[in-house]
């Protein structure tokens, strides 16, 4: 099915937050792509990095702007003039949720707010507004459609729990037309070595053994340049505000299975290790993740492009090239 158009990315002025990071600058090159006017709004940092937008080909043909979603002053600056805003910004480590839980009600909850006032004030079009599969919790049913019991088994995933649901409130109570896209675990190029993959990666580039949290959970994973285009495709479909969508592949594998295919395309032979330090507490460790897809397909069009196999094939080549930029062995919140 293809889906009814309310865009063309030419020469729209769009606002993507959280831009330096792993899907943001992913996003903001494919904005570039497609003809967009593109502002990035990237976290200020007193050595004034762009994150990974200070490595992309197409840095010089975006405004950048370095600022906080905390702070509305900066949101009203980077909002004006703006068509349709992406919101990615937001504090995503599960482990240090644990550790800092009122930061991420800052700027997650409090964030997602800011954005959202802010586009009201300054006319924006069009809001896209971030999510997460955490919000699920333990899959109850499997697939996980977008009506699934949501549930916070983390301060993380509670988090984006407030946030999506100020993201509903302002739609329903201001009329802010906002999609809320829901990425299943997304991988590739530029993600931060907190997360599964780059880990199982860079301590087997370092012929070490692969140490791991709990290795039963299953997760549903997405090859960033599918996720990408899901944010785009809900972006052009008018039928998608007020929706939440989940954006996965409708799959799943076990960190065991995930990480005995790594090694094998990578044709090493290693143990795999479970730590204590790496594992998350009981109650809190979501054990089964996998998605309906359903509304995405028949609502946007969207489809995944990438076989697991050929988008862990990228990945691994990108941090093979890339490895100066990880600390192997270091477990990272």
């Amino acid at each position: 099915m293809v889906p009814d158009l309310v865009v063309t990315w030419d020469s729209k002025k769009v606002l993507v937050t959280g831009a330096g990071g792993f899907i943001g600058s992913h996003l903001v090159e494919r904005l570039v792509e497609l003809g967009s006017s593109v502002r990035a709004l990237i976290h200020y940092n007193s050595s004034g990095s762009w994150g990974w937008l200070d490595q992309s080909r197409i840095k010089h043909e975006v405004e950048v702007i370095p600022g906080d979603v905390r702070d509305r002053d900066t949101l009203d600056r980077a909002l004006s003039g703006v068509d349709t805003v992406f919101h990615l910004a937001a504090l995503i480590a599960i482990p240090y949720s644990y550790d800092a839980p009122l930061s991420y009600i800052r700027t997650n909850v409090e964030g997602t707010l800011n954005v959202l006032q802010s586009a009201i004030r300054n006319n924006v079009r069009l809001a896209v507004h971030t999510s997460t599969s955490e919000v699920y919790g333990t899959a109850r049913c499997i697939p996980i459609s977008e009506d699934h019991p949501l549930q916070g088994q983390s301060p993380y995933s509670a988090s984006k729990i407030g946030a999506d649901k100020i993201a509903e409130s302002v739609h329903l109570s201001f009329g802010l037309p906002v999609i809320t896209v829901r990425p299943f675990n997304t991988y590739g190029p530029r993600q931060s070595a907190r997360a599964v993959i780059p880990t199982i990666i860079t301590q087997t580039l370092a012929d070490e053994p692969i140490r791991l949290g709990n290795l039963e959970p299953t997760r549903d994973l997405n090859y960033v340049e599918d996720t990408v285009e899901g944010f785009i495709k809900a972006a052009e479909c008018i039928k998608a505000a007020g929706q939440v969508i989940n954006l996965g592949s409708g799959s799943e594998i076990s960190i065991k299975e995930l990480t005995a295919l790594i090694l094998k395309l990578m044709k090493k032979d290693l143990p795999i290790v479970s730590e204590g330090e790496r594992v998350r507490p009981e109650g809190s460790e979501v054990e089964r993740l996998c998605a309906d897809n359903e509304k995405a397909r028949t609502l946007l069009g969207w489809a995944p492009r990438f076989t697991l196999e050929d988008g862990l094939t990228r990945t691994i080549e990108w941090i093979s090239e890339n490895k100066e930029k990880f600390r192997s062995g270091v477990y990272v919140v």
